[in-house]
């Protein structure tokens, strides 16, 4: 079977306002997740599998590389943000990836409104950025089941455990 569209979209920081609001005016429910994915597992396909089921289109923000290396130190991100963006554009539960570079997803949520934000479940609810705001225009939060044990930082422990 071919696929039509084989990535999906990639939106620029300053078109997402215009591009949520479309969707919107359409009835779509915009669902938005974000991180740095940087060694793609199972734990992040069962997230966004999970946070694509809360609406009817799923954006993914990712960290840029600037972004990744003030967060998480020297030797991160693994993969460059293109390669990042380009695993989550292929698969089909993503409708479309961002990518911000400010140290916080914050202004991204801001500009999006998401009718839904979607995070892991080792957040708190008060943990999660943007619930306070989001609630302010009728989105809700949800917090997304974890995959135990799964972890890119473990899995960068233990690849570089064996060298």
């Amino acid at each position: 079977m071919r696929v039509e569209k084989p990535l999906a979209d990639l939106i620029p920081p300053g078109e997402l306002a215009a591009w949520a609001e479309a969707l919107r005016a359409s009835g779509e429910s915009i669902v938005m997740t974000n991180g740095v994915y940087d060694l793609m597992h199972d734990g992040h396909l069962r997230s966004l599998v999970a946070a694509a089921e809360e609406g009817s289109i799923l954006l993914v923000a990712v960290n840029s590389d600037a972004s990744v290396k003030r967060l998480k130190g020297e030797g991160r991100p693994v993969l460059p943000e293109g390669a990042r963006t380009d695993l989550l554009r292929s698969l089909r539960v993503v409708d479309a990836v961002t990518i911000f570079d400010d140290s916080s997803v914050l202004p991204t949520i801001l500009e999006v409104q998401p009718d839904v934000i979607a995070k892991g479940g080792q957040y708190s609810e008060a943990e999660i950025v943007g619930s306070q705001e989001s609630a302010e225009w009728g989105g809700r939060v949800v917090r997304l089941p974890m995959v135990e044990g799964v972890s890119t930082t473990e899995l960068l422990r233990r690849i570089r455990a064996d060298r």
